[in-house]
Order: structure tokens, then C-alpha cells, then sequence
């Protein structure tokens, strides 16, 4: 909790206004390139009113655009607007002084034990996930 309190100050000292959250969510869209307001709330593990009114304030900021999906009448798609990934890639900087200045506190062998201890519990919940999946 304190660790997202102090990127979120540190984030919203640039200027872009992007809380972690915020941030969080724009990577996603990035990542996905068009993804629908359902699976964003499915990989968050957030209600889908929450979702709606997260992006809807992404789209009045103009971060987001949202599109009729051209398979689904019922759906939307959602991207970054050119706004939104001046805004991704402006926080970068931040994101990456904020963890190398976290990260100082461990010497090489601890990152080391780190990054394996996560990969296996990375691994660990890839596995729950594919078994909860009907086949």
C-alpha cells in the first residue's frame, strides 16, 4: 500500500495526472491494442461498473477512444489515443527511478532469489488458472 501511495506521488509530479491504477490500466490497453471493457474487468478482477466508470474518465481525459466492434453490435472496442501513449510513455521515466530506487535495497544475489522465487509462483498461478479452465 505505501509502495503504490508513493508511485502514485511520484507519477503525478510529472504532470500527466496518471495514478498508478490509472497507469496500470492504460498498459493493459496498450498491451492488448483493442480490448473490449469486459476484459479488462476480468483481468483486473473488477466489477464491470467499476471498469466503465474508470474508462470512462480515461476517455474524457482523452487517453482512450472506444469503437463499435465490427463482430459485436453489443460491444466496445477500446485503444490508447495518441494522448494516451504520449502519456504510457511519458511515465516510464518515473516507473523505472521508482524501482531501480526500491530495488537498491537488495545486492545481486537477492534480485537473483527474487526473480526466481516470482517466476515460480508466476508459474504456480499460470497452472491454478489452466486447471480451473474447462477443457
Amino acid at each position: 500500500m505505501k509502495s503504490q501511495l508513493e508511485m502514485d506521488r511520484m507519477l503525478k509530479a510529472q504532470g500527466h495526472g496518471l495514478s498508478l491504477p490509472r497507469l496500470r490500466l492504460l498498459g493493459f490497453i496498450a498491451e492488448k491494442g483493442q480490448t473490449r471493457s469486459v476484459d479488462v474487468a476480468e483481468a483486473f478482477g473488477f466489477a464491470p461498473r467499476t471498469v466503465t466508470e474508470a474508462l470512462d474518465g480515461l476517455e474524457k481525459a482523452g487517453l482512450i477512444g472506444r469503437t463499435a466492434s465490427a463482430t459485436d453490435r453489443r460491444a466496445k472496442l477500446i485503444a490508447l489515443t495518441d494522448a494516451g501513449r504520449a502519456a504510457l510513455d511519458a511515465s516510464e521515466p518515473a516507473v523505472k527511478r521508482f524501482v531501480d530506487q526500491v530495488f537498491t535495497a537488495l545486492d545481486a544475489s537477492e534480485k537473483s532469489a527474487l526473480a526466481g522465487l516470482l517466476t515460480k509462483l508466476t508459474d504456480r498461478l499460470d497452472t491454478l488458472a489452466a486447471e480451473r479452465e474447462p477443457a
